[in-house]
């Protein structure tokens, strides 16, 4: 059975994610919400001093900002975050999972030393721990457990708070030194095989931020953000004040999202043992018409343009 375990959403230092969404959102105006999404996830987060040329497609974007990059390089505070071991940290959570364990073995640090980093970095407003949700395995002291998990922790996971932090660390700052010398490969061969990942994640946020405007006035949000068990990860697990459990995905690519998806993300939830009462679904490019008129009372679907609902 499936526990809360406390709110797993922590207030930001100064600003959540839909305050600075809608910041980026009220000072690029003139861009549609789809590319509103897609450069917040690049760029967001973090006040430049300067107002950013977005009228050109990404990539031509990306190759204005190489041959600027001492620019922003200096916003980043504090600007010893930019060397080891805080550098080695960083590009770790960037470049991974998110959780504590990967992260200190990524970087090549003992777990004392690394939650002492991120601690650090927590204390800065660089990361915040998002925690687990995930029920104990052993209930009482005796309880004999299978030996597949014997060996398995459930533990938290480190988030950026700054898209823009997160877009430094994860693509810009392992190839500083290339780039530097106009050497672009490595970085636009990463940039490309991990665009989609970078662009998931923080739509996955702005889609939990999302689900907690809409229920405002219906049934509170208490709990949200992502869940993962032994069996399972899943974007967005909501718990409403009412007691209510909602279960949702968030897909960030060039296609329509169809039954197929929904029919998945039932069957991880039987798995995982949860009680959903709703799901939603969160797609940037729309859905089948097999979705779109479904008669399912308990089925939530949300599209781009409703991310406008973001805006305050």
């Amino acid at each position: 059975m499936l526990k809360y375990i406390g709110i797993i959403y922590q207030r930001w230092s100064e600003e959540d994610i839909k305050q600075t969404f809608n910041n980026f959102s009220k000072r690029y105006n003139y861009l549609s919400i789809e590319e509103r999404l897609e450069y917040y996830s690049f760029f967001g987060g973090i006040d430049f001093g300067f107002d950013i040329d977005f009228f050109d497609n990404m990539d031509d974007l990306l190759s204005r900002f190489l041959s600027n990059i001492d620019i922003y390089r200096d916003v980043i505070s504090p600007s010893y975050i930019l060397e080891s071991p805080y550098r080695d940290i960083l590009i770790a959570v960037a470049r991974g999972d998110g959780r504590l364990s990967n992260i200190f073995k990524r970087a090549r640090y003992s777990e004392s030393i690394g939650r002492e980093l991120i601690s650090q970095l927590e204390d800065i407003g660089i990361l915040r721990l998002e925690y687990s949700r995930e029920s104990p395995l052993k209930i009482y002291p005796k309880q004999k457990i299978k030996k597949s998990l014997r060996s398995y922790r459930i533990e938290s996971k480190a988030r950026f708070l700054s898209p823009f932090i997160s877009f430094w660390f994860g693509f810009v700052e392992p190839y500083r030194s290339d780039i530097y010398n106009n050497k672009r490969e490595n970085f636009i061969q990463n940039y490309k095989r991990h665009y989609d990942r970078a662009v998931s994640l923080v739509f996955e946020e702005l889609s939990n931020e999302l689900i907690e405007v809409y229920y405002k006035d219906i049934d509170p949000i208490v709990s949200k953000g992502g869940f993962w068990d032994h069996h399972s990860e899943f974007d967005l697990l909501c718990l409403t004040h009412s007691g209510k459990v909602i279960l949702g995905e968030c897909k960030y690519r060039g296609k329509k999202i169809c039954k197929n998806e929904l029919n998945k993300l039932k069957e991880k939830a039987i798995n995982s043992k949860i009680k959903v009462d709703i799901f939603a679904l969160f797609s940037k490019n729309g859905f089948s018409n097999e979705l779109k008129h479904s008669t399912d009372n308990n089925l939530l679907l949300f599209e781009s343009k409703d991310f406008k609902k973001l805006e305050l």
